[in-house]
């Protein structure tokens, strides 16, 4: 063989063969590589556009004072947080560690019991091999808790929200839903095919209305925010369950900004205006009042139950919820079932914040509720107040849109059953001095 190419090589007639070969082979693959690098160099220039539209974007929600920093806590969360940048003890007023139990040692304890015991995750959904004893621990307690029959957790109550109405709801049934529920909600409506009617908020006599619209539909789901987390106005459920009983329609009640802390017991909207029996579905979150690490859950009828762990998307899809965040959360719900002596300590902090504020000419919106939104209006100014009251010590944020609507900008407090009211005064004061500085407040 080796003889051979060495004859072939060495023949004139053969090098001019293979030169021509050679340059057939070239032509085309120069053709390529120019292909190649028009079709890169279109991709750059996608990748370039792309860029430039983004960061018009993002230059815009600068200019209009929407920008939304993320500041870094370098502590446990708590009422007295240490945050970057800040050399003493901050105290902070908008976490939604309504109970205090975030870093409550109990519930600390239990989650590092749970991670020794279970391990770190479960690498599966609940289906495959995700399921522990420990889940079905807290889903029952859970179930217990709100006195429903069942109770099926998920990685977050958004996605309890997600998962919920497109497996209920068909093409011939109507979802009625307040015009201010949650994002969540309203993207878990959006993937139904149930008809969709919207009502004014909290507004009676217009839900009746698409109650009436809809008295053709095979089943028709009232949906509505318990607690509207960003005014802390309570939902009338009374007159909704009175209505949806008049027109043979179920309740929905979306219930995190109230699990733990309202009604005598701290159920929640439904025990707090007396209509636990005639509110049918309750979703909420474990990441709130209940240990504030992560995880929603749905509770209602057993059959509604079985029909999402069989077809709800993002229970099927997801991972189960992680061993230590299931034991926190199970000893915080063991802690509200025993007594509640923790939520009904909420009461009185609230209205001294709220009683305080209004006395030094301070508009509050919502009423008795933790969530204590202080109404500014502009953008910009709700920015730079709570910038001012983090030098003054108090950890608050501004929010504005796309969070709430243009023109109703606020600084949104939260009292924790964990603030003193050394805290709460503390607070107020911060809030009377950067009100003077901004004109808000004379």
């Amino acid at each position: 063989m080796v003889c051979l190419l060495a004859h072939l090589v060495a023949t004139p007639h053969t090098v001019m063969s293979l030169g021509k070969v050679a340059r057939s082979l070239v032509k085309p693959a120069r053709g390529v590589l120019r292909s190649s690098a028009s079709a890169l160099n279109r991709s750059y220039a996608a990748v370039a556009e792309a860029r430039a539209v983004l960061e018009s974007e993002l230059d815009g929600i600068r200019a209009a004072g929407t920008w939304k920093a993320e500041r870094i806590i370098t502590s446990k969360q708590g009422p007295h947080i240490n945050v970057d940048g800040s050399r003493s003890s901050i105290l902070n007023f908008c976490a939604n560690n309504y109970l205090g139990l975030s870093s409550h040692p109990e519930v600390v304890q239990a989650g590092i019991d749970a991670l020794k015991s279970y391990g770190a995750g479960l690498s599966s959904v609940r289906f495959i091999c995700g399921t522990q004893d420990l889940h079905k621990n807290l889903e029952q307690k859970l179930a217990e808790f709100h006195e429903r029959e069942d109770c099926i957790l998920y990685a977050s109550c958004f996605d309890a929200n997600a998962g919920l109405f497109e497996v209920l709801l068909g093409p011939d049934d109507a979802v009625l839903s307040d015009e201010l529920n949650h994002a969540s909600i309203i993207d878990g409506i959006r993937l139904c095919r149930a008809k969709r009617l919207r009502y004014k908020h909290m507004d009676l006599s217009d839900l009746e209305n698409k109650l009436k619209e809809s008295q053709s539909s095979r089943m028709r789901l009232v949906v509505t925010d318990g607690v509207f987390s960003m005014d802390g106005d309570v939902a009338p459920l009374t007159g909704i369950c009175d209505l949806a009983e008049q027109y043979g329609a179920m309740v929905f009640i979306d219930e995190c900004h109230a699990t733990g802390f309202l009604g005598p017991r701290g159920r929640g909207t439904d025990e707090l205006l007396g209509v636990m029996d005639r509110v049918h579905i309750v979703n909420s979150t474990l990441g709130k009042a209940l240990g504030g690490a992560a995880g929603g859950y749905t509770v209602g009828p057993k059959p509604l139950i079985d029909l999402l762990r069989q077809r709800s998307r993002p229970y099927l899809f997801s991972n189960s919820l992680p061993p230590p965040v299931v034991g926190c959360a199970t000893r915080a719900v063991e802690l509200l079932l025993a007594s509640n002596e923790i939520s009904q300590s909420m009461t009185a902090k609230t209205m001294r914040f709220r009683n305080k504020m209004t006395q030094a000419g301070f508009t509050i919106a919502g009423s008795a509720h933790p969530i204590c939104p202080v109404m500014l209006g502009d953008a910009r100014l709700a920015s730079l107040m709570a910038d001012d009251m983090l030098k003054l010590g108090v950890y608050v944020i501004g929010f504005s849109f796309p969070v709430v609507p243009k023109g109703k900008a606020r600084i949104r407090v939260q009292i924790s059953a964990a603030h003193t009211n050394e805290d709460i005064d503390h607070c107020v004061d911060a809030f009377i001095q950067t009100g003077r500085k901004h004109g808000v407040v004379s």
